[in-house]
């Protein structure tokens, strides 16, 4: 899952979805869809919506590919910003019509509930963004409990790279929660 594409496949792809090729929609659907519905589905906790944030987002790629600038980052990132955006403004709608019906909940929990549905999108999405090595030792380290030794042992390594990995893992991960809710004015970068 966490392939890393060529910025000239970024450009390449661009480039013909521009053209109006569908077949590149159908190509990038196929490889950013199963991303775009797990984090529409992170954040909104609800299938139906997350369906119709996946094809929000194909829609508006279609409609406006030249939004994408290679230069500030992967197609990638672009295109789980999107769905980030696209679902945390779904998520207020529907939080917001929720509490005008109701009167129960507050702004304050509102924004409360957005920002963590938000910080663990951005850890799924860092997570699978992450290079397998550190990955495999995070996953051994937190769903089997491994310390770093054992993770070592696990994965035929050292000490030290076992160590190593998880450091960089845990710090990456760490971003997450540092993040701002809105990023850039463009809306995408090289991390969520």
């Amino acid at each position: 899952m966490a392939n890393d594409t060529p910025p000239r496949w970024d450009r390449r792809m661009q480039q013909r979805l521009a053209r109006g090729e569908a077949a590149a929609l159908g190509e990038l659907y196929d490889r950013y869809a199963a991303l775009v519905h797990s984090l529409a589905h992170r954040i909104l906790d609800d299938d139906r919506a997350a369906d119709q944030i996946t094809r929000e987002v194909f829609v508006a790629i279609w409609e406006n590919p030249e939004a994408y600038d290679p230069r500030q980052g992967n197609l990638r990132s672009w295109v789980a910003r999107l769905t980030q955006r696209q679902a945390v403004q779904r998520l207020r709608q529907t939080e917001a019509t929720a509490y005008a019906e109701t009167g129960v909940g507050s702004v304050e929990e509102l924004e409360a509930k957005v920002r963590r549905a938000s910080v663990a999108a951005r850890a799924d999405y860092i997570v699978t963004s992450m290079p397998a090595p550190l990955r495999k030792a995070l996953e051994l380290a937190y769903f089997q409990r491994r310390d770093y030794r054992q993770t070592a042992a696990d994965l035929s390594i050292s000490d030290e790279e076992a160590r190593r990995r998880l450091r960089l893992g845990l710090q990456l991960l760490s971003t997450a929660h540092t993040r701002p809710l809105d990023g850039p004015p463009g809306g995408y970068g090289r991390a969520l």
